[in-house]
């Protein structure tokens, strides 16, 4: 029998709303001015995940469009900035290898509608509560992916199609290594010392990123060093794409459904951790479901104009926040420079080196990856340092799908043992063998046959199991058992069969239950699912005192009854 779910009412209220009341010009000069750097800071980061994802430059400038507008209009965080970020990557590139680009547009509307359901549904508070180690390993797995794929370009190897598979693709990195163009390999290495060195107050201001990217693009074209440009490659024509709906047909569906849970488990695990660094960078709080339907409108409307997945990014966002936002008009703004920049200076990106765009993704991996775990899994306890692992080599030696849908499964296994652990049954008869004392309640008139035990924790099925134990070493000299649920905090559907079928093994006997002091979730479980009817209202006590009267009277009824 299923639990009667308590409907939460649905609130669609974007942060921006709040925002704007009092919104001052001095305000808006902190947003224009973080919004236009963030902009600028997006651009490389928008042309390279779209590249490393196996589609054009242009996808990816028109999703930082569509997608970062949308998150700032409709989020619940003040300081998201939404786009195609680098956990992404893997998965798109895996789409795009095997469907083809019209496939992923399709899978990044499906994900985009998951998502809004989720955020309808209420999950943003549950998503968030995904264990530490499975968002860890799949993080560092995607950098290590990240990585691995733009050594190509960084090296310039002259390999026609890169493996998608680790192992594969290591093994063509050592056969080509002797083809690398060293010109590319210094131009790369340039970029990467730029990003390193480049001192930290400038930062705010001037992003080394954007340097970087100006110095190798300006030494390539002047002193006419032989390495592969974007306008090489792509086009990046000025204007904004049309609208366009891409064709679904029904069977298109059930053969994308599994990448396009995906793409929007990882969207909504990304984006809620993103906005979850930006509460603790300013001390405010997000609302996790309005910002859950804020990033399913984004992937629905990106693939509409040929833009491709995208979430929260926690680098832009940091910078956002960093750069002296105080709204989402910030956000908003940034989207604005990336679409001027799209309609005015698109032909420029011409001139940028492939390999300069592979030396910031691999500086963006790098610091993507959680590497201080690895040093910490000696002090982790043991069950966590394993799922650490497990999700971390699914990600790099299968794929993505594997590892967060792995990574998603072990975070459910993970609550479940804590919640058991959490959970206990004991026996407070004092004639049972395991009780090791008398209750505070005990006294010489107990009842025989009766005993007492103390259900602690959630009451589920592994609460169940911990029951059908009990029954089982009471044996024939049970003749009453009294459930002192006081301590009970949780109760769903499985709990409740298990208390139902216990209740039928102990009507079959003629034997009894008596459930005392339960509190208020599992009261409202057993009363809507009809159980307190067939147990009777006699049989739900709210004293221990009251239990054992109500066990006396079943055990010896007055004359006549």
């Amino acid at each position: 029998m299923l639990t009667a779910i308590k409907k939460v009412p649905l609130r669609f209220r974007p942060a921006l709303v709040d925002a704007l009341k009092d919104y001052s010009g001095k305000m808006f000069l902190a947003d224009l001015n973080s919004g236009i750097t963030v902009g600028i800071v997006a651009i490389p980061l928008a042309i390279g995940f779209a590249i490393a994802s196996g589609v054009t430059p242009l996808a990816g400038m028109v999703t930082a469009v569509v997608a970062g507008f949308l998150v700032s209009a409709l989020g619940g965080s003040r300081y998201q900035i939404g786009g195609p970020t680098g956990a992404f990557v893997p998965i798109l590139a895996g789409i795009v290898a095997t469907y083809g680009v019209d496939s992923l547009l399709i899978c990044t509307f499906m994900a985009g509608v998951m998502l809004v359901l989720m955020g309808m549904a209420g999950l943003g508070k549950v998503i968030k509560f995904i264990p530490y180690p499975v968002t860890m390993g799949f993080t560092s797995g995607i950098a290590v992916i990240i990585f691995t794929g733009e050594i190509k370009d960084f090296l310039e190897l002259p390999i026609e199609h890169l493996d998608p598979d680790f192992l594969p693709k290591v093994q063509q990195y050592l056969e080509h290594l002797n083809e690398l163009n060293w010109t590319a390999l210094g131009v790369g290495a340039a970029v990467i010392l730029i990003m390193i060195f480049w001192p930290a107050r400038w930062q705010r201001r001037v992003p080394g990123t954007i340097v970087a990217l100006i110095v190798a693009s300006l030494a390539v074209k002047w002193m006419h060093l032989h390495t592969i440009t974007i306008g090489q490659k792509w086009s990046l024509p000025r204007g904004f794409p049309p609208f366009h709906l891409p064709h679904m047909h029904p069977s298109d569906i059930s053969l994308l459904m599994g990448s396009a849970m995906t793409i929007a488990m990882l969207g909504a695990i990304e984006s809620l951790l993103s906005a979850v660094v930006a509460d603790g960078l300013t001390n405010d709080k997000h609302d996790s479901n309005q910002e859950l339907i804020a990033q399913g409108l984004a992937n629905i409307f990106s693939p509409l104009f040929g833009g491709i997945a995208a979430t929260g990014a926690i680098a832009r966002t940091g910078t956002n926040i960093r750069c002296g936002a105080v709204s989402p008009v910030s956000g908003l703004i940034h989207a604005l420079t990336l679409l001027t920049v799209l309609l005015i200076a698109a032909p420029l990106a011409k001139a940028i080196p492939l390999c300069a765009l592979a030396g910031i993704l691999l500086v963006v991996a790098f610091k993507m990856g959680e590497w201080h775990e690895f040093a910490r899994l000696r002090r982790l306890p043991r069950s966590d340092a394993l799922v650490f692992i497990i999700v971390f080599l699914l990600t790099v030696l299968m794929n993505l799908t594997w590892g967060v849908g792995v990574g998603v499964i072990l975070a459910a296994l993970l609550f479940i043992k804590r919640v058991s652990e959490a959970s206990e049954v004991t026996a407070l008869d004092p004639t049972h063998p395991e009780t090791g004392g008398r209750p505070i309640w005990a006294d010489e008139s107990w009842p025989d046959g009766v005993y007492l035990f103390r259900v602690q924790g959630a009451f589920f099925f592994g609460t169940a199991d911990m029951l059908e134990t009990s029954f089982r070493r009471a044996g024939a000299q049970l003749r009453v058992m009294v459930l002192l649920c006081e301590d009970v905090f949780s109760m769903d559907a499985t709990g409740l069969n298990a208390l139902e079928s216990l209740h039928e093994r102990l009507q079959r006997h003629h034997r009894h239950l008596i459930l005392c002091k339960v509190a208020r979730q599992p009261l409202e479980v057993i009363t809507q699912s009809g159980f307190l009817d067939e147990l009777g209202q006699d049989n739900l006590t709210s004293s221990v005192n009251d239990a054992l009267d109500r066990a006396r009277g079943l055990l010896y009824p007055p004359p006549g009854k």
